[in-house]
């Protein structure tokens, strides 16, 4: 029983000895993955720079993935504002078209993942009342952001990309593009670039 208590302690030593030395940065300078887990850059406040009312200007590819270059523009407004202690965002939007015959009102849901250090983006369309099951998942790095899912468009098995760029600017701007063969080429299809209102 002495024997066994022994090694039991002797086990633990090592153990506190071994897992310190594996979260150090090694003698070439490389850092070990379980240290570059924990360091991983904190993106909760990367939506940031959405809160708040704006007002943007939308393309829409007419039609899509058949190599049409027909565009058509509206103007719209968003709202976005945090929830969940900043872990999540809602942002509320609404076009109309000048002739009044189109009218998109949509609501995106963000939830922020800190264990992955990403964001699930959930969108609904007023027009179905549906909220997507298949996120965009993805995350920011050097003020540009990329988020990506698999869907079905048309019957078609698709890849969707979302881009987010110029976060720090007066107008940032919005990107979306869709690709059916895997992600080699990409056709954009949707872009926005939005102007903060006023308080």
């Amino acid at each position: 029983m002495k024997l066994y208590r022994s090694l039991l302690v002797l086990g633990l030593i090592g153990a506190l000895l071994v897992f310190p030395i594996k979260s150090v940065r090694t003698q070439n300078g490389k850092v070990s993955a379980q240290q570059s887990m924990s360091d991983k850059r904190d993106g909760q406040h990367d939506f940031d720079f959405l809160v708040g009312s704006w007002k943007f200007h939308l393309k829409r590819l007419k039609r899509r993935l058949v190599g049409s270059t027909e565009w058509v523009e509206f103007d719209g407004t968003t709202v976005c504002r945090k929830v969940l202690d900043g872990r999540a965002e809602v942002e509320e939007m609404n076009v109309v078209s000048a002739d009044k015959l189109i009218h998109i009102q949509g609501l995106a849901l963000r939830l922020y993942n800190p264990d992955s250090h990403q964001w699930s983006i959930y969108w609904a369309n007023a027009a179905d009342g549906v909220l997507e099951q298949n996120p965009m998942v993805g995350q920011f790095n050097n003020g540009r952001g990329e988020f990506y899912n698999q869907q079905v468009y048309e019957g078609r098995a698709i890849y969707a990309r979302f881009v987010w760029s110029g976060v720090t600017t007066d107008s940032p701007h919005f990107e979306q593009a869709f690709s059916t063969d895997g992600g080699k080429t990409w056709e954009t299809n949707w872009i926005t670039d939005q102007t903060k209102e006023k308080p």
